[in-house]
């Protein structure tokens, strides 16, 4: 025994240093969690951050979408009620040109009571090298007919009516090269015809032939509807005197016209569907 001890007794108290060692150790593991459990928690702890970070991601590209969502969900509704103040502002802008319109034709019915007439809204234009023409929102529907005489609201005239359908009706302008109607001018009384011409319509001008060869016309001048023969009422401004030039044979003169209405931005008109004849 003597020399059991001599021979292995560090060896005994190595195996119960590292027996007491081993016990310390795992009484601390069984105050928190078993050994396997240990190693278990070790071993998922990277797949539970993955995990965590993956959620994580996920619920912000979710609260993203959802906020993203709401925003242009918003911006329709706002895009929509921009929309309806506009379309409101257009409106009553549109109130607001009709009533200047008739406010101003009502004074032109004051002088001319013997006009009829029928307010109309352009609804199209249509201008070539050969053609200047407005399109009417009424026709027939309205009894409104071929050759009636179109103007705007103090009475300056815009055109003739040459085609008309139910709820429609064409108006060549004044600078169309069909039109053509007696003329005057108002301060030298000098008759004359009103008529389109291809090389002046470009530029939005119309020419008055057949005047006298030694007319004293004036730039400025107004030329009005002579009324003559008829066909269409006397007194309607058509435009202005810019120059007067000597026909080729010099026998006599013809001017350049400038058309009183504003054909370019006329919303809208009044057709004249009768009037009195002046004899």
């Amino acid at each position: 025994m003597k020399n059991f001890w001599k021979d292995h007794g560090l060896w005994v108290l190595f195996a119960a240093a590292v027996i007491a060692v081993a016990l310390a150790v795992m009484s601390f593991l069984s105050t928190t969690s078993s050994p396997l459990a240990n190693v278990a928690g070790v071993l998922s702890s990277p797949f539970r951050s993955a995990y965590t970070a993956v959620a994580t991601w996920f619920n912000d590209k979710q609260n993203y979408y959802k906020d993203t969502t709401a925003l242009e969900k918003e911006n329709a509704e706002l895009r929509q009620q921009i929309a309806k103040m506009e379309a409101q502002i257009r409106q009553a802008q549109d109130d607001s040109e009709e009533n200047a319109f008739l406010r101003d034709l009502l004074g032109l019915q004051t002088q001319r009571r013997d006009f009829e007439f029928e307010n109309a809204r352009v609804t199209e234009r249509s201008v070539s090298n050969w053609a200047s023409s407005l399109t009417l929102d009424k026709g027939t529907n309205y009894d409104i007919a071929v050759n009636d005489c179109v103007v705007d609201a103090t009475g300056n005239l815009v055109g003739i009516v040459s085609k008309v359908g139910y709820n429609w009706c064409t108006v060549l302008t004044v600078v169309d090269t069909s039109t053509s109607m007696g003329a005057q001018v108002f301060r030298t009384k000098d008759l004359g015809v009103a008529v389109g011409d291809f090389s002046l319509m470009e530029d939005g001008r119309l020419r008055m032939d057949y005047l006298p060869a030694d007319c004293q016309l004036l730039g400025g001048d107004l030329v009005v509807t002579s009324g003559l023969g008829g066909y269409y009422p006397s007194g309607l401004v058509i435009g202005s005197v810019e120059e007067v030039q000597k026909d080729d044979s010099g026998a006599s003169s013809y001017a350049v016209l400038m058309p009183e209405a504003d054909l370019d931005s006329l919303t809208e008109v009044a057709v004249i569907k009768s009037f009195d004849i002046v004899s």
